[in-house]
């Protein structure tokens, strides 16, 4: 029988022989080596198979088309049973493990697709009578987001009806409460597809999460049937109905709607009511991960209950002398981050953090040691087989990352941090955990700036500063009085510790304000490509996985991949996926827009994965830009770089010229009987989605958000 997957037991890993001439044989000497470097880290080989696991679902959310769906299922089964033929020959048993855990993560990705498939809506429809069940209600600035489930929609059949469907409601028209049955009159339309390729894909969120359409109510709701009582249906509106009723509380208590906002996203995990100045700001500083439910606030939920519950055991002589009262006290924080997490609603970095903090404490039941990059393993693999569409996003790269690289920061620092500790008096003790609170920051912002970079364009200058004056705040004001104002709310005495935990977020807002407003406190940059993504993940995580120097040589991959942006060719001209927005890329390397006004939501995506925040000088309506690159008339534009035209279409009557002189003609409308090599039509976006073309001296490459995502379940091509 094999040893433990994360045994520390000694290698069988040997050296091949060397054979005899060069080249071979220094191969030779470097496999010999490579098997040496990996017998000294056995006991961490364990660690790369959730990674494994990892990039087989990564492989399955990358391929253009959808495969069997028994394929991943089927070579999981196979290699897994081949690797128990072969357990008691180490180096083909590791070798199949390691296969059977990346076809095991293809499979989830094919699973987890399977099981939410639904219906999305093709086409917009409305105005229509929609029923359905109030499943989630969004609390915003202006209004609330439902989100009605088994929805009945009036004139669509109901094989092609959605699952779920997302609607906006004005705050004039009420807020329904969850788990009733509503009526309304809306437009809704399909989820968005990306505004460029390569952006931020929303209809595969969409998709994941049963939305299969998005739009708005055009007047209030009518009551139709009131929440269920029995079944998880009633457990999940009683559970919507405890987020609102938290929310109303804290509006009662706290009168800033900026405070008002943060400390019900402390306590109900909702950050849609949050004033979007202060989220911006948020945002800048860096402090922005104080609002997402992760590691930071299970943690201190669990432990402030753990230290709590012990305390007050230990008062009581003859319960500490007979009780296990650590053990106790270790299982009451466990209950109060499970229920914790309820009330949030297990978002994505919860459930890692609860899955984490949930093995810390039955470590400490079992007596081992609760802090070990194993369970970051254990719950990688967890959320990877029961959410693997949200290895995607932001949340968890940016959650696991900065974990992992906290436990490789405490794994060579803490022997040291033990020796300075030793022997220090009170106010050295004290520098000593504002120097720990700045190295978790600088690590944690290290970790996470790379995948900043990938997804939101952005990195905040100023971030450590920040988290070093607001951490302390929320693990030492905040989180406490969140606790004592839970206890407080079923007896309805829950103001003094709302008005007091909003003092803390007072606190963390100037802190937030004041950092976001310094010079040069954030930059945009180019959007990263997604092999540059690659690189610094799989850098990263050899520089954190492996104990050994050879670790080191993660740092270049890192480097490699930051640097990335830098040789992405931008493209010369961007269509949005209706044509009403077009975009061309001056001399100065700035990007012109054809209107201020249209598609801003596109502009916004467009300019932010260019890294900057300012479009370039408006379209002329006659006349030619001042590079000459652009020309315009009533009938249309044309747009000329390395001897090459691309002609926009505004007439018709323009036509037959374009298409005899162009290499590309773009119109917002049909075009028929065009000999352009590449026409972009009302046809070619409502097939392919926004377009890139790309203009050299070589010829013309189109890019489209098609061609980017393939045909797939969540495409809606």
């Amino acid at each position: 029988m094999t040893e433990s997957l994360f045994d520390d037991g000694e290698s069988t890993v040997a050296a091949p022989p060397a054979p005899p001439g060069w080249p071979r044989a220094a191969l030779a000497r470097l496999a010999g080596w490579l098997a040496d470097r990996l017998a000294a880290e056995r006991g961490r080989w364990g660690l790369w198979l959730p990674v494994v696991m990892g990039a087989g679902n990564a492989a399955y959310f990358a391929l253009p088309v959808e495969p069997p769906g028994w394929s991943g299922a089927a070579a999981a089964a196979v290699l897994g049973l081949l690797a128990v033929v072969v357990r008691n020959r180490p180096g083909p048993f590791w070798l199949l493990l390691g296969a059977t855990f990346l076809a095991a993560g293809f499979a989830a990705g094919q699973a987890r697709t399977a099981s939410v498939a639904a219906p999305m809506l093709a086409r917009e429809v409305g105005p229509v009578m929609v029923t359905g069940r109030v499943a989630a209600v969004e609390r915003m600035e202006d209004g609330v987001r439902l989100v009605l489930a088994a929805p009945v929609i009036e004139r669509l059949a109901a094989a092609a009806t959605p699952e779920r469907v997302r609607v906006r409601l004005a705050a004039r028209h009420g807020r329904p409460v969850p788990g009733e049955t509503v009526r309304l009159r809306a437009i809704l339309h399909p989820p968005p597809r990306p505004p460029a390729p390569g952006a931020y894909d929303f209809q595969r969120h969409a998709f994941f999460e049963g939305i299969g359409g998005v739009g708005y109510a055009l007047g209030p709701p009518d009551t139709v049937a009131p929440p269920a009582k029995t079944g998880w249906t009633a457990v999940s509106a009683t559970m919507e109905q405890l987020r609102g009723h938290i929310a109303e509380r804290v509006a009662q208590a706290v009168a800033d709607p900026a405070e008002a906002g943060i400390t019900t996203a402390l306590l109900n995990g909702e950050q849609t009511g949050i004033p979007e100045p202060a989220m911006q700001a948020m945002r800048d500083s860096g402090l922005a991960h104080l609002l997402s439910i992760s590691g930071l606030h299970i943690g201190l939920v669990a432990g402030i209950v753990f230290m709590v519950v012990r305390a007050l055991l230990a008062l009581v002589e003859p319960v500490a002398l007979r009780w296990p009262i650590k053990k106790i006290a270790a299982v009451c924080g466990l209950l109060a981050a499970v229920g914790y997490t309820l009330v949030v609603g297990a978002p994505v970095p919860t459930l890692r953090s609860v899955l984490m903090t949930g093995l810390a404490l039955i470590a400490v039941l079992v007596d081992r040691d609760p802090f070990s990059m194993r369970l970051v393993a254990f719950a990688a693999a967890v959320v990877i087989l029961v959410a693997p569409d949200a290895m995607l996003g932001p949340s968890f790269q940016m959650s696991f990352g900065a974990v992992v690289a906290l436990i490789a920061a405490y794994e060579v620092m803490s022997p040291r941090i033990a020796g300075w500790r030793a022997g220090l008096n009170l106010p050295g003790r004290a520098a000593l955990y504002l120097g720990g609170v700045a190295l978790t920051s600088v690590v944690a912002t290290l970790a996470t700036t790379p995948f900043s970079l990938f997804h939101f364009q952005t990195v905040a200058f100023y971030g450590v500063v920040a988290n070093m004056a607001a951490v302390p705040v929320t693990s030492f004001w905040v989180m406490p009085w969140s606790l004592i104002a839970y206890a407080l709310m079923p007896l309805g005495w829950e103001e003094p510790a709302l008005v007091a935990m909003g003092w803390g977020v007072t606190a963390i807002l100037w802190v937030a304000r004041t950092t976001a407003g310094w010079p040069g406190a954030t930059a945009l940059v180019p959007a990263m490509p997604v092999a540059g993504l690659v690189l610094v993940t799989v850098g990263g995580l050899w520089l954190c996985l492996w104990r050994e120097r050879w670790r080191l040589a993660g740092l270049p991959l890192i480097a490699a991949g930051l640097m990335s942006a830098l040789w992405v060719e931008r493209p010369d001209l961007l269509v949005s996926d209706d044509g009403d927005l077009m975009a061309v890329r001056a001399a100065d390397g700035s990007l012109a827009l054809s209107s201020a006004r249209a598609e801003r939501h596109a502009a916004q995506t467009w300019l932010r994965r260019d890294g900057v925040r300012e479009a370039g000088p408006p379209w002329p309506r006659v006349g030619r830009s001042a590079d000459g690159r652009l020309s315009c008339d009533t009938l249309g534009c044309l747009y000329r770089k390395d001897g090459r035209t691309v002609a926009i279409l505004r007439d018709s009557q323009a036509m037959e010229e374009d298409c005899t002189g162009a290499v590309a003609v773009i119109a917002a409308t049909a075009v028929r009987r065009c000999r352009a090599p590449v026409v972009v039509d009302s046809r070619a976006l409502r097939r392919e989605g926004a377009h890139a073309l790309h203009l050299t001296a070589d010829g013309l490459r189109v890019v489209t958000v098609r061609s980017t995502r393939g045909d797939r379940p969540w495409t809606g091509f």
